[in-house]
């Protein structure tokens, strides 16, 4: 069946100085369609679709709306007509209620108060019409991530949105709430609304959308049917090379391998209870397990962010009291933490500056600090990582997710770790900066280090793992070698509730 063209962006080009972000970029979406738009961190998928929905002013090319020439000067503007942004930072003010949140700026008065009874029955309406059990009265801050972002959902149809762009929607959502998210849309679909999905994940892309455009470097790449493509084709698309994703067969660490950590009935009131296991020189240990099962608990613990009521924690062999971060440093423990924003960099600092954070002393003589020897060194890593910056002087937040994760990596490198403790490592980042990351791990065991691996992606635990401790509900369920782990192993134990092994 025939369906009509809602949306095209023609020849799209946008400048910031002498960086040309865009060059003759090109995108068209149909009602009802899911439209994915793909690439790398950095490939220009953000740009465009602030160009689209007013934030930038395009430099080149043309844009078509419902068969009309359009240029929005401001993002009111484009909400106005119907286009409308579900952002991965959701901004959603917490001590409102929902139906405040979904009308806010648009409220219905009576005298000169707000109407709450209005908007809480225009709310119940909408959440209706989508299938979502949500109280309008309550507060926003009071809801999971993934009812948040239904509420921004509902905001959207509010605004008598035709094109929804989602932007990472599932990074900090529950299987249970994806699934909800997915048959959302599925219904949105059959309102002939158009959908432009941002995603890192292939699985999701394969599962939801009907055409993939991919974008590298600024260009425009091609547009496939999904369908009728393989998630290989795709991945060579976005980064212009091959990137391998099997999963480990074979353990690499051998059975007589040194325990450089051992840990003994480590507990933290209910997040983290009577946990132990061991890890190998030169393994990476995975950690598996649904939201809420304990695993960046059980890291603070080890790191000391946060401090244990019980439990003993062994290095090569010795007993160490580890009361907080700086003891864990000292005894060849870093942490990149699964918000690398807020612990793992400074993104107003350099990159340089950030590389030898937590040794600076090493690069101090008297009372001053030697600037070239850090140069030189911050030098060293980003042609060691591959990491892509104009320079070591600049700014850590002007980087992508995965060149911000390189930094972290960076720092713990010149600390010279023996235990990496990797805390959702590739999350929020493009598939080509995960094999760079993988590559890395892959190689900082094969030179001795250990590493404790959370992820809460399947495909990465039995990517990179030689071993498998899951858990759920802070307690240990199951361990397995990566000989014997399967998707559907894992999966069991992870809701495997009660249980210790």
């Amino acid at each position: 069946m025939q369906t009509r063209t809602l949306l095209q962006m023609e020849n799209i080009s946008k400048n910031f100085g002498v960086v040309k972000a865009l060059r003759n970029v090109k995108l068209d979406l149909c009602e009802g369609e899911v439209h994915a738009l793909m690439g790398e961190n950095g490939a220009g998928k953000s740009t465009l679709m602030k160009i689209l929905t007013g934030i930038y002013e395009k430099d080149g090319g043309q844009i078509y709306y419902a068969g009309k020439e359009i240029a929005f000067k401001k993002p009111n503007e484009a909400m106005d007509e119907g286009i409308v942004i579900v952002h991965q930072e959701l901004n959603m003010i917490s001590h409102l209620t929902v139906a405040q949140n979904i009308f806010i700026g648009r409220e219905e008065m009576k005298g000169i108060f707000t109407n709450d009874d209005a908007i809480n029955k225009k709310s119940e309406e909408l959440f209706r019409l989508l299938n979502i059990a949500i109280d309008p009265k309550e507060k926003v801050g009071d809801l999971t991530v993934g009812k948040q972002q239904m509420v921004e959902i509902a905001k959207a149809i509010s605004m008598n949105a035709k094109i929804i762009i989602f932007d990472e929607p599932t990074a900090a959502l529950t299987e249970a709430e994806i699934e909800e998210l997915f048959k959302i849309i599925a219904d949105l679909k059959k309102k002939a609304i158009g959908i432009i999905y941002i995603s890192h994940r292939m699985d999701e892309i394969a599962k939801i959308t009907d055409r993939v455009t991919i974008m590298r470097d600024g260009e425009y790449v091609g547009t496939l049917i999904t369908k009728a493509t393989t998630k290989e084709e795709i991945i060579s698309m976005m980064v212009g090379r091959v990137v391998y994703e099997d999963p480990k067969t074979a353990s690499l660490v051998s059975k007589d391998a040194q325990v450089v950590l051992k840990v003994d009935g480590l507990n933290k009131g209910k997040s983290v209870i009577d946990l132990s296991f061991e890890l190998k020189k030169g393994e990476i240990l995975g950690f598996s397990g649904l939201m809420g099962a304990g695993r960046t608990e059980m890291a603070r613990l080890l790191f000391g962010a946060d401090v244990k009521e019980a439990g003993d924690i062994y290095i090569n062999g010795q007993k160490v009291d580890i009361k907080s971060p700086a003891d864990a440093v000292k005894n060849g423990i870093g942490y990149l933490s699964e918000d690398r924003k807020r612990y793992g960099v400074v993104v107003g600092m350099s990159v340089a500056d950030n590389t030898v954070m937590t040794c600076l002393s090493k690069f101090c003589k008297s009372l001053f600090i030697n600037d070239q020897s850090i140069k030189e060194v911050s030098e060293k890593y980003i042609k060691a990582l591959g990491t892509k910056t104009p320079n070591a002087d600049a700014l850590v937040r002007n980087l992508s997710g995965g060149n911000q994760q390189k930094v972290v990596i960076a720092k713990w490198l010149e600390e010279d770790c023996d235990i990496f403790i990797f805390d959702e490592p590739t999350r929020g980042i493009d598939v080509g900066a995960k094999s760079d990351i993988y590559q890395l791990m892959t190689e900082l065991a094969s030179k001795g280090k250990s590493i404790i691996m959370i992820s809460s992606e399947l495909t990465e635990i039995l990517r990179l793992s030689d071993r498998i401790v899951v858990m759920c509900e802070g307690r240990k369920t199951g361990e397995l070698s990566i000989e014997e782990a399967t998707q559907e192993k894992i999966l069991h134990y992870a809701t495997l509730r009660g249980a210790t092994v």
